[in-house]
């Protein structure tokens, strides 16, 4: 499991220091690719095969899973850890991003996510105040107060 918010800059080079708490789980291989709002997901092997046989599965007659399946697989790339423990992105993920300089490295369970500073912290005003309704219509009224 991935937790935890970190910050780091991304540099000239376009690489970007992954947390050291992260680099064990995440293996010696693993996949950086276009997120949802405007912020990249990292997945290990097995997550990603895991998305992949879950993409595969969906009719490639229907235009919404061709659109999400060009979107994802395109902006995919298999990356490594330097002996510094960073990665190097793609122009196209940078741009996705907008991950320009400052960057919040977020763990999200089976991913870790890398988000411009700029847009997690609107990410963060905006869900502020909606957060309890959230929880509340996800779990449709179940105890999750003692989350």
């Amino acid at each position: 499991m991935f937790m935890g918010e970190f910050h780091h800059n991304i540099d000239e080079k376009n690489r970007l220091v992954i947390p050291a708490n992260y680099r064990s789980s995440l293996g010696n291989t693993f996949i950086v690719t276009r997120g949802l709002e405007k912020c990249l997901y990292i997945y290990t092997e097995a997550e990603w095969k895991k998305i992949v046989d879950k993409l595969a599965s969906l009719p490639f007659t229907k235009k919404d899973a061709r659109t999400f399946q060009r979107a994802f697989f395109s902006a995919a790339a298999y990356c490594n850890l330097d002996k510094q423990g960073r990665i190097s992105l793609t122009e196209t993920q940078k741009e996705y991003a907008n991950v320009l300089k400052e960057c919040v490295i977020v763990g999200a369970n089976e991913r870790v996510e890398i988000w411009s500073k700029e847009n997690w912290d609107k990410f963060n005003l905006e869900i502020s105040e909606e957060l309890e309704n959230v929880a509340e219509h996800l779990f449709n009224g179940a105890d999750y107060e003692t989350l």
